[in-house]
């Protein structure tokens, strides 16, 4: 058995999408339209924009509203590749924010319109800002996920990784091995 050439040999690595998986015909519109850009401008944020649009759900997480106001500048545009969402903990939200989104939740909308802002979409953005001069590129925390919490080994001194239990009570992993009383503690 010889090593298959047309498969990559044996060293194939990680691979980076050249297209969305998704068959959503709008975001395949939109990354016709940031294609085409990226290949007419020298720009990097559309090569940017459209590398995100390619990404899978896990790796385009929510972005909040209090993100948005902390980050958002005068006169500029916040972007995010993916969804916007509200933040009550965002008490006022600044009069005339300008925000262009995948995506935004019903309340977070309301919100931004409230305050005399916008919610664009990226193919109104690419109209007004084809090279993406005067816009701020955002991105939410990738490993907030839940699940996230679970990676790596639980009840290994110094892991903070949480194991998967059904309750936190005395008779739920508390037995050999988590704790030095019951024969030993790993």
């Amino acid at each position: 058995m010889g090593i298959d050439l047309v498969a990559g040999g044996r060293y194939t690595g990680h691979k980076r999408r050249t297209a969305p998986k998704s068959q959503n015909i709008y975001l395949n519109l939109l990354v016709q339209l940031y294609r085409f850009l990226t290949r007419r401008t020298n720009s990097k944020f559309n090569e940017t924009v459209l590398r995100r649009l390619y990404q899978s759900r896990t790796n385009r997480p929510p972005v909040s509203l209090s993100k948005i106001v902390d980050y958002s500048k005068e006169g500029q545009v916040s972007a995010v590749v993916g969804t916007v969402t509200d933040d009550t903990r965002a008490i006022e939200v600044p009069e005339g924010i300008r925000v262009c989104a995948l995506r935004f939740t019903e309340s977070a909308r309301a919100r931004i319109t409230a305050a005399g802002g916008e919610c664009l979409t990226f193919d109104q953005l690419a109209q007004e800002s084809p090279t993406g001069s005067k816009v701020t590129l955002l991105r939410g925390p990738k490993h907030s996920r839940e699940a996230f919490r679970h990676f790596g080994r639980p009840g290994t001194r110094g892991s903070t990784a949480a194991p998967f239990v059904r309750s936190k009570g005395r008779k739920f992993e508390r037995a050999r091995g988590r704790r030095a009383s019951r024969g030993f503690r790993n």
